[in-house]
């Protein structure tokens, strides 16, 4: 176990550098100077000289590579030019109130997957299974933005009983549970379906094991067959996708957070990039990243707890 891990995180670590090449040279080497994507097209030539000699763009790019990454080994991440400050006081803002997002729609999008996948596959071809089976399609099918604009134009506009916004700002009209509601939704509905026919098939797989039909047969009650021989089994298969469901909730809710205009890690992200402020690009490019990574570290080794043939191996 300590040498899978060890092996990860190095993995992690060279992934990253490699990561930090890419989007440093992302910004270096496009059309254009670096000062001139700062500025915008409207700035002097004066202008961009002056920024590229205090930036000091003029140096060989090894030596201004290194000079980052050092930078931001040590969490000095930069400057924001869109938000005028520096990118520590606006990262990590705008990641709390994704992961206050995120943490509300996992913990939905977990007990709701389990109960349906579970329900479904118990009774596989039933009524039940079949209902379940659709409407996980269909609601995997419906685009962020479509049903985020279908949601408020019922609880919106029509029953006014929401906010169509989620600037996060206590004191006013609606709570701050009130402004989560839609985009939890949203979020939700988009994610769920997709991990419910995951653990769906887990379930169906296992329902048709040996052992499975010797506990039936031992005269266990239905119940439970579920809980004691079923259902850790079918969790071993979808619990890596449930994992990895964490990366879409905290850097892939770009829409969502521009839709309700929610100030998020995702929104903050695309602000950027549209302004061109490359630090805070560059240093969501990187946590985005060591996100995506370390959930499927995480996965693998929940994976090899759950199931001993992999851990003992």
């Amino acid at each position: 176990m300590l040498a899978f891990l060890g092996k990860r995180l190095l993995s992690l670590i060279f992934t990253m550098l490699a990561v930090s090449v890419l989007v440093f040279a992302a910004f270096e080497f496009t059309p254009g100077q670096v000062a001139r994507k700062v500025l915008g097209p409207f700035a002097t030539q004066d202008q961009v000289d002056q920024l590229t000699e205090r930036m000091g763009l003029n140096r060989p790019v090894h030596e201004r590579y290194f000079e980052w990454l050092g930078n931001t080994v040590s969490g000095d991440l930069g400057t924001s030019t869109l938000y005028k400050t520096e990118v520590n006081n606006i990262i990590w803002d705008r990641l709390g109130n994704t992961l206050l997002l995120a943490a509300v729609a996992f913990v939905i999008i977990v007990v709701l997957s389990i109960v349906l996948g579970i329900a479904a596959g118990m009774r596989e071809g039933s009524k039940l299974d079949r209902s379940i089976s659709v409407a996980s399609i269909v609601t995997t099918s419906v685009p962020e933005f479509a049903s985020g604009v279908f949601l408020a134009s019922i609880f919106v506009i029509w029953l006014g009983v929401l906010p169509g916004t989620s600037p996060l700002e206590s004191g006013g009209q609606w709570s701050i549970a009130a402004q989560l509601v839609l985009p939890v939704a949203v979020m939700v509905l988009y994610d769920l379906g997709y991990v419910v026919r995951m653990v769906r098939a887990s379930m169906v797989e296992v329902m048709t094991k040996p052992y499975i039909r010797t506990a039936i047969l031992k005269g266990l009650s239905f119940r439970q067959v579920i809980l004691k021989h079923a259902l850790r089994n079918a969790m071993i298969a979808p619990f890596t996708v449930i994992l990895l469901q964490i990366n879409y909730l905290i850097t892939g809710v770009v829409v969502v957070e521009a839709v309700f205009a929610y100030p998020g890690f995702g929104r903050m992200l695309l602000e950027a990039a549209l302004a061109q402020d490359i630090a805070v690009v560059e240093a969501a490019s990187l946590f985005a990243v060591f996100v995506t990574v370390m959930t499927q570290i995480l996965g693998d080794l929940g994976y090899m707890y759950l199931n001993p043939r992999i851990r003992f191996a």
